[in-house]
């Protein structure tokens, strides 16, 4: 993981022999029970601050904070909030309390925090029990309430819409852009002037096409296929131009930079660049002439790359292809342009054979999707699979993000590395890795642990050797859970799971800012005048920390889909494959649906008392010595389904038990 080089001590002070560090620079954390904690980087333990001592601090934000008690026995810190940094959400769902002339908002928040004050002229229509979003606008002193002003009322039918926005706004995202950001976005021009034309690789002549999901609104990336004189072929890969309309410093960026990430949910996306940006100017549309930033890869008779180049480009996409069109054709083997496609399909086969060949992890892990009303509830729930046509896109972007990098990484700056967002991706923990290790080997999944390298090829024979049984998605959580999270920065480790030495994002800046970063040093190198960007480790670790919240608001909006789909099938009972252990309980994903749920300790105790063997991820009874495994199948009731919660309660259906053997 990056370190956090932007987190120093705020204050120093000196005595004869040492520097005694009084105050730091961290994020609060407060658990349920009120209690704060300072969470610091490179300091071993957090400091606890007592509810009294927040000053005006909400769990989450940038503080500074002052130590006022070390104690002796552990060494563990106490301290008192100075002051607010940065708060990480202004916007709030919850309740409004209205009596007479007075007004008080209640927050629905798991971990505590005080009520918001509302001033009658602030209450835009809100009334007594109404459901709110409401925006914290004043709080100067921790000695009074809080101020805020409410933003929205919600009728008992748009319960799902503020569950989804309660959602976004806990993780720190914002609602809406600003009126500045609007007003700028709708200022810009798409009108493609001489002048810039001249700047840029004319593509509109060539054939290009892109493949996007049949919902999509947006369509950044865009490939070409053309013969060049010598016989060869030349693939591009066209990436909207963002940093063209995006540039430092003005509102937008400015803005697009704080979400760092396009936030997707079940039945939304809240965009990192206003519509005018992401939906109109950059998306590569079909008959248009689009601005974009190129990675091209020159292909001889025998597949190899023997030249690239990357540039400012011009294109005109011929056609809008969804994946399933791409599909057909590959299944079909005809289709327009079957050609090109069928030939780029075998291109990227082998580019992803030499992937794999050389290291890089196959962990296909299934992702869910909803079927949704008008009104935003789950009716039905599809696995969605990586089929060819995924997979000849998803080649084609990793090889321009591996080969960008790759040139980035050669660059010098006075004999120094040129700073450069490298997505990076580090080796497994020993420590996770051993016991997964063991579970493989219990269940006939031999493990080879000399190299890395044969660890992942282990993985991926694994995987292989799984593919359509039982406990196929229970090996690929497990796994994934093993690896180190892939993050942003400056320092460059390589990218483990990928099998590439340099890597970086590249192909998508209308949702990830360190894309439109990774265009803006590309191009201050092609032009000879590169980017030396002091700050850069610190945009890295926003990033990474914005894209841990987004995906974090992404799990809670798919939890919050499935308790709202199980609600309808209280007291029905269905397959399942426990997917998790603990001491107080088992989790069981169902095998129709995918949703998850926990069986408690509770539950079990009327058949016998069950405890954890960590070892064998398993509970066990100690009368019976009956096992509940990782992996094993089990039949469930669904007994409770809470959306505040956003848990799902099974117990184990003994009634229905379907046969369970250890895998």
């Amino acid at each position: 993981m990056g370190t956090r080089k932007n987190d120093k001590k705020t204050k120093k002070t000196t005595t004869k022999h040492t520097h005694i560090v009084t105050s730091y620079k961290g994020v609060l954390d407060i658990a349920k029970s009120g209690m704060g904690f300072v969470m610091v980087s490179g300091l071993e333990n957090d400091i606890l601050v007592y509810p009294n001592d927040f000053n005006t601090a909400l769990k989450g934000d940038e503080v500074s904070v002052k130590i006022t008690k070390i104690r002796q026995s552990s060494g563990k810190k106490e301290g008192k909030i100075l002051e607010v940094l940065k708060r990480k959400q202004v916007s709030f769902a919850g309740t409004m309390q209205v009596k007479e002339k007075i007004a008080f908002f209640i927050p629905s928040t798991v971990t505590p925090m005080p009520d918001i004050f509302i001033p009658m002229g602030k209450l835009n229509g809100a009334k007594d029990k109404d459901r709110v979003i409401v925006q914290l606008t004043k709080w100067e002193k921790a000695s009074r309430k809080p101020e805020g002003e409410v933003l929205r009322i919600f009728t008992p039918e748009q319960e799902n819409d503020l569950a989804m926005q309660s959602i976004v706004a806990e993780a720190g995202f914002a609602l809406s852009f600003s009126d500045e950001v609007n007003a700028f976005a709708r200022s810009l021009s798409d009108k493609i002037d001489a002048t810039e034309l001249a700047k840029r690789k004319d593509y509109r002549k060539v054939l290009t096409f892109t493949i996007d999901p049949v919902d999509a609104k947006d369509f950044d990336d865009a490939i070409s296929y053309q013969t060049l004189a010598n016989g060869n072929l030349e693939i591009g890969v066209h990436i909207a131009d963002v940093s063209h309309f995006v540039q430092p410093g003005t509102a937008v960026d400015k803005e697009a930079y704080e979400r760092a990430t396009s936030v997707y949910l079940p039945d939304r996306v809240y965009p990192m660049l206003p519509e005018r940006i992401s939906n109109e100017l950059c998306s590569l549309r079909p008959n248009e002439d689009k601005l974009t930033f190129s990675a091209c890869f020159e292909v001889d008779a025998q597949g190899k790359i023997v030249n690239t180049w990357f540039g400012k480009t011009i294109i005109h996409s011929d056609r809008r292809f969804t994946y399933e069109q791409v599909q057909e054709i590959i299944d079909t083997k005809i289709g327009d342009h079957s050609n090109e496609i069928l030939w780029l399909l075998d291109w990227t086969q082998k580019l992803r054979k030499a992937r794999f060949d050389n290291g890089a992890i196959n962990f296909s892990s299934q992702e869910v999707r909803f079927t949704l009303d008008e009104k935003g509830k789950p009716t039905g729930i599809t696995i969605k699979e990586s089929k060819e046509s995924h997979q000849l896109i998803e080649e084609l972007m990793l090889k321009a993000n591996q080969l960008i990098a790759q040139k980035m990484g050669q660059v010098k700056i006075k004999k120094e590395t040129l700073p450069f967002p490298y997505r990076v991706h580090d080796q497994p923990n020993e420590e996770k890795l051993s016991p997964f290790i063991v579970f493989a080997k219990k269940h006939g999944y031999p493990f080879d642990i000399s190299t890395p390298t044969q660890i992942a090829h282990s993985f991926n024979a694994l995987m292989i050797a799984a593919k359509g049984k039982p406990e196929q998605h229970v090996l690929e959580q497990l796994g994934i859970r093993t690896m180190a999270k892939a993050v942003y920065t400056s320092d460059n480790i390589g990218h483990y799971g990928l099998g590439f030495e340099y890597y970086c994002h590249f192909t998508s800046p209308i949702r990830r800012y360190p894309d439109i970063l990774v265009h803006r040093i590309v191009q201050s190198v092609l032009v000879e005048r590169p980017i030396n960007d002091a700050e850069l480790e610190q945009k890295c670790v926003h990033c990474s920390e914005r894209e841990r919240a987004a995906m974090e608001s992404e799990r809670a909006a798919n939890k919050y889909k499935q308790v709202e789909f199980m609600r309808d099938y209280l007291g029905h009972s269905f397959e399942g494959i426990i997917s998790g252990v603990s001491s107080f309980g088992f989790w069981v994903e169902t095998i129709e649906h995918k949703c998850e749920g926990l069986v408690s300790v509770v539950s079990l105790s009327k058949f016998d008392d069950f405890r954890l063997v960590e070892s064998d991820y398993a509970l066990v009874g100690m009368r019976s010595g009956r096992k509940f495994n990782m992996g094993d199948k089990v039949t469930i009731k669904v007994v409770a389904a809470s959306l505040e919660k956003r848990q799902l309660d099974y117990e184990w259906d003994q009634t229905k038990a379907a046969e369970s053997s250890t895998i």
